[in-house]
């Protein structure tokens, strides 16, 4: 049998493996401050939540199909049915339905790339789930995903390269769900070099006209995680150097050196806490807009409505806010993407709600007519309000009538702003809102009061049954 030696074991390690490898087997729930394990259940109920909302969705209902037919009674539950699967197949059904709804939390820092760092929770669970942890090891293995990714994303500046933030994804689950499952430091250490090496996924999976590969690509990056750490339990050795190699990830997807010597823990904060609970089905850099439109809506006659100018930060008109497919959006991937559209539908319906994106409201004429009449600009003062911190996501809605009236709505910097904190009433009122529908309120009030004590589980493979459908 070709076992990997020890000296081949050192040729694989590399400056960032060895950090990744050393921080993840050093990392321990007696060591996380309360608050830090309680932020770390708020983001379970929170995407578990999103999953609920996005279940019935066509790529979704896609991925447990594949999934149905690699049944393994041994694996992790395709959660919201009774089905088994391999784990990495869990972690691409759950990632990509966690992430569909566009309900996951965002992170945004100044400076830092940005992303979902939520797209590394279901497919942790998965690697959980397969291998029976308690609720303190899975805790543990979420601040740990959150914390590789957004400190990757802090240093990752990927400016105009065409990579996307679920590589980060990739990583983060990589390093928790390898400790999830037990990897020894040399296992974990081809573990992650597994991850690193044959998964870059573009950033043309959101660009351009979006296809429903946008919420897919989650799912993708989760799985090839928690594949890299099925790989290196069996005994697979990872490619050498993977980050620090002449063909490495910083040298051709960073394209510059990178250095992971911050990490939580001793006094240093852990970065799950600045990731940002959404409450408003929409990309992140749309909400403010979406915040500033309900001021002012829902409108009586849309009709007399002559022009509705959408004073932005810069990012926003950049991502969300610019560029022909926004203003003719043909799918709910590219409408919940677009300025001139969530403001639209908020501006008719008084707020965005999952319900915005159907095919009613996606081809309403008027809604349409509407949406011609939105222009988005780039105001310099929100601009700079949206990089130092504390961030404020500002936004001014400006309604002008045939009849001379002028509306105007403003967001930002207030108790609603994208940035503040939820409290745990608003987050377990965003999940029922998400989950009573289909599992019924005492359902829901069960598992509420199971997520709010998961340090208490013995074994977190109790937690899917609970999400089945009737």
């Amino acid at each position: 049998m070709n076992k990997p030696t020890e000296q081949a074991t050192q040729r694989a390690t590399d400056r960032i493996q060895q950090r990744l490898a050393d921080y993840a087997c050093g990392l321990k729930y007696e060591d996380l401050p309360t608050e830090v394990a309680h932020a770390a259940k708020v983001r379970v109920i929170d995407t578990l939540g999103a999953l609920i909302g996005g279940f019935f969705a066509e790529p979704c209902r896609i991925a447990r199909n594949v999934a149905n037919r690699m049944p393994n009674p041994d694996g992790a539950t395709v959660i919201g049915t009774r089905m088994k699967t391999n784990p990495d197949m869990a972690a691409f059904v759950n990632g990509t339905t966690a992430r569909y709804v566009e309900l996951n939390d965002i992170y945004h820092w100044p400076g830092a790339f940005g992303g979902h760092p939520s797209d590394v929770l279901t497919p942790i669970f998965a690697a959980a789930e397969h291998a029976q942890v308690s609720g303190r090891q899975f805790i543990t293995g979420v601040v740990l995903g959150y914390e590789v990714y957004q400190r990757f994303s802090d240093v990752f500046h990927n400016k105009d390269m065409g990579f996307d933030h679920t590589n980060l994804c990739c990583l983060g689950t990589a390093v928790a769900a390898g400790k999830m499952m037990g990897l020894s430091p040399a296992q974990l250490s081809h573990c992650i070099s597994m991850a690193a090496v044959p998964n870059v996924i573009l950033r043309q999976v959101r660009a351009d006209h979006y296809s429903m590969y946008k919420a897919v690509a989650s799912g993708h990056a989760g799985r090839a995680g928690v594949f890299a750490a099925m790989l290196a339990q069996a005994g697979m050795e990872g490619p050498h150097l993977p980050f620090d190699g002449k063909a490495g990830w910083c040298g051709h997807v960073a394209r510059e050196p990178l250095s992971l010597d911050t990490m939580g823990g001793n006094g240093t904060p852990y970065k799950i806490v600045h990731s940002l609970i959404k409450h408003r089905a929409s990309c992140g850099t749309t909400i403010s807009s979406i915040l500033a439109a309900e001021k002012v809506a829902p409108l009586k006659n849309v009709k007399e409505v002559e022009r509705v100018t959408v004073e932005v930060y810069g990012k926003a008109k950049e991502r969300v806010g610019s560029g022909e497919h926004r203003w003719n959006p043909d799918s709910r991937e590219t409408a919940d993407h677009s300025i001139p559209y969530v403001v639209a539908v908020t501006l008719i319906d008084g707020t965005v709600t999952p319900r915005s994106f159907d095919d009613a409201h996606l081809w309403n004429p008027e809604l349409r007519g509407l949406i011609q009449k939105v222009e988005v600009v780039a105001n310099d003062e929100f601009s700079k309000a949206y990089v130092r911190l504390p961030v404020e996501h500002r936004t001014r809605v400006t309604v002008l009538t045939a009849g001379g009236e002028r509306l105007v709505g403003e967001s930002g910097g207030d108790e609603d702003d994208l940035s503040k904190p939820k409290s745990d009433a608003q987050v377990e009122r965003k999940f029922r809102g998400l989950t009573e529908d289909v599992l019924g309120a005492k359902q829901v009030r069960s598992i509420l009061d199971c997520l709010w004590n998961l340090e208490k589980l013995a074994n977190v493979a109790v937690i899917p049954p609970a999400f089945v459908m009737a």
